[in-house]
């Protein structure tokens, strides 16, 4: 796919901090972008920046403030990424509680091309829950960027701001537009 939205969602974790990455790569490839961040995230990004970038604003509640815009363009393609262990376990479940976690429980309720990037270390990914919680979200037709055939594994506890550097945008945003593409031919 050539160009759409893409709806980016970000996680409290490290990576979270180098999303403008995602925001220009999508934007040199003619797409929209608007980025959501759960609340703890909202410590890790550059709010300023992120809507210089993207023409909006970051949304982490349910209503910014009143008069505002609420809604955004329709998604084409969603990516949440970072995406924490707590997190991947909540929307698996479908645990809607805050606007991050509601509004990729109804993006993935749409079947909006979804891709999920973990950035989480080694201990957590052998947990049985977080196991589950990835082959779920696998057999919702979401894509999980995890493991060897993704080139991005866990990273060792401990070592996760060697690891943030490396974190695969481009990665993710191949697999979205790809998953895009791929619902249009349909």
């Amino acid at each position: 796919m050539t160009s759409g939205h893409l709806q980016i969602v970000v996680c409290a974790a490290g990576p979270a901090a180098d999303v403008t990455q995602l925001v220009t790569t999508a934007t040199r490839q003619s797409w929209t972008t608007a980025v959501t961040a759960t609340p703890s995230a909202l410590d890790f990004v550059d709010a300023e920046t992120i809507e210089r970038l993207t023409g909006h604003p970051v949304r982490s509640t349910y209503r910014s403030s009143p008069g505002t815009r609420r809604s955004l363009p329709a998604a084409d393609a969603l990516i949440i990424a970072p995406a924490t262990y707590n997190s991947v376990n909540k929307i698996a479940l479908g645990i809607a509680d805050n606007y991050a976690m509601t509004a990729v429980a109804e993006l993935i309720g749409r079947r909006v091309p979804t891709v999920v990037v973990p950035f989480v270390n080694a201990a957590l990914a052998t947990r049985t829950p977080f196991q589950r919680a990835v082959a779920n979200l696998r057999d919702e037709h979401v894509r999980i960027l995890l493991g060897a055939n993704d080139g991005w594994e866990p990273h060792p506890p401990g070592s996760g701001n060697s690891r943030q550097n490396a974190f695969p945008w481009t990665t993710a945003f191949e697999a979205a537009t790809g998953l895009a593409g791929e619902r249009l031919s349909r």
